[in-house]
């Protein structure tokens, strides 16, 4: 089977391109808006509205493959791509990817990704964006040539076996916490609220909000409900305290006494001006907190962006879950390579991903969570809590009953 016609058409993502360095400084927001000059290249303001590439190839059986080229939400920190505004690479797109897919044969995902996203251009590899909503198309394109779910294509290539119930969910609530705790509580979420803790006077507040989820998990659930409380710190442990681990530990052994009887994920005290330094604070206070056997997981996002750096932080003891985001990791098959190593290691992996993708990605991260197992994946796009769960949640629902109906195993 060919791929007979590429098509792109510009679209939307799920929420807004978000410039960090600048919120980090305490900027003032005015409604949904934030105050102030942007500071990261690339960015026209400090909240842009974020877009997309969707593109669909068309096979010579007339059936069409999809998949969508978004970035994150904080395009440009910590060592990402820049923002993907769709005119600006509408152009490169036109003149260099559609031309390179174009008649090509659809053979396996594993070898039309390994290909595509090794390509360099000008010295430089192409955009993250474009290598996710690409192999994306490709994992489609391969699944539907083979008549098979993209999860059961991943399992065949990889040597995995697919997961027989849906893997847990993470929602983030971002701002709206309150009422988005108790959606999180009544749907039964697996992982949640997140809470995008990214200034300090969060930060401080963060005790009153353990206890408010707290009492609202046994005002509306029962003892059987033991969710993971996952907070995004966004590096504020380390703005706040520096390199004084003494008060980081007070703070985790407050904080775990708060939620006790539940479990905690901190993502991100730590976002420093490198990766090493990064991962040097971030493993010191895992062997602290471990020695105390606090029930707390260490995640790390930040100056994770590529397999490379999944490796680095992993050999080094600099995490105890990577989130695995998919659209700075470039191509799906990234991904996947990521999530397998950190498996490998003994470490958590988490699918993550942006606010700001599309549902097209968020499913077919779903195909990608069903055949790599990770110990949780994001709820996504958006931050709506109810969209983005559904989303994914019934994309695992859906293959796990085709899967079963066909008797595969």
């Amino acid at each position: 089977m060919k791929i007979e016609k590429v098509i792109v058409a510009k679209g939307f993502g799920g929420f807004f391109w978000d410039d960090q360095a600048a919120i980090k400084t305490g900027i003032q927001r005015d409604g949904f808006i934030y105050l102030g000059r942007p500071v990261t290249p690339g960015f026209d303001s400090i909240r842009m509205p974020s877009e997309c590439l969707s593109l669909l190839l068309i096979l010579d059986d007339g059936q069409i493959a999809h998949g969508d080229c978004v970035a994150v939400q904080y395009s440009g920190a910590s060592g990402r791509d820049p923002v993907f505004k769709s005119d600006d690479y509408l152009p490169f797109f036109r003149e260099h990817i559609v031309p390179m897919i174009n008649g090509r044969d659809i053979t396996t995902f594993r070898r039309m990704a390994d290909d595509f996203d090794a390509l360099v251009f000008d010295n430089k590899p192409i955009h993250t964006a474009i290598r996710y909503g690409v192999t994306q198309a490709f994992l489609d394109a391969v699944a539907k040539s083979r008549k098979k779910t993209m999860a059961e294509v991943i399992c065949e290539e990889y040597g995995l076996e697919m997961a027989d119930t849906p893997i847990p969910v993470f929602i983030q609530t971002g701002d709206d916490l309150y009422e988005s705790v108790d959606k999180c509580i009544l749907r039964r979420v697996d992982v949640f609220p997140h809470y995008l803790i990214n200034n300090l006077k969060k930060l401080n507040e963060l005790p009153e909000q353990l206890e408010f989820t707290k009492k609202r998990i046994t005002q509306l659930a029962d003892h059987t409900y033991a969710p993971y409380l996952h907070y995004d710190l966004y590096g504020m442990a380390g703005q706040k305290y520096g390199r004084d681990l003494d008060k980081i530990m007070e703070d985790f052994r407050n904080w775990s006494r708060i939620v006790d009887p539940y479990s905690l994920i901190i993502e991100a005290p730590f976002i420093m001006d490198s990766r090493e330094e990064t991962v040097e604070l971030t493993g010191e206070l895992i062997r602290r907190k471990s020695e105390e056997q606090l029930p707390i997981i260490i995640c790390v996002d930040e100056w994770c962006n590529t397999l490379e750096d999944v490796r680095f932080m992993t050999d080094a003891g600099g995490a105890e879950m990577i989130q695995v985001k998919t659209p700075d990791m470039g191509g799906l098959n990234q991904s996947i390579a990521a999530i397998q190593y950190c498996q490998a290691k003994g470490l958590k992996a988490y699918l993550g991903g942006t606010c700001c993708e599309t549902e097209r990605s968020a499913q077919i991260s779903a195909h990608v969570a069903l055949a790599t197992r990770p110990f949780q994946m994001l709820a996504k796009p958006g931050l709506g809590i109810d969209e983005g769960y559904q989303i994914v949640m019934n994309e695992m629902l859906r293959t796990l009953a085709i899967v079963k109906e066909r008797g595969c195993p």
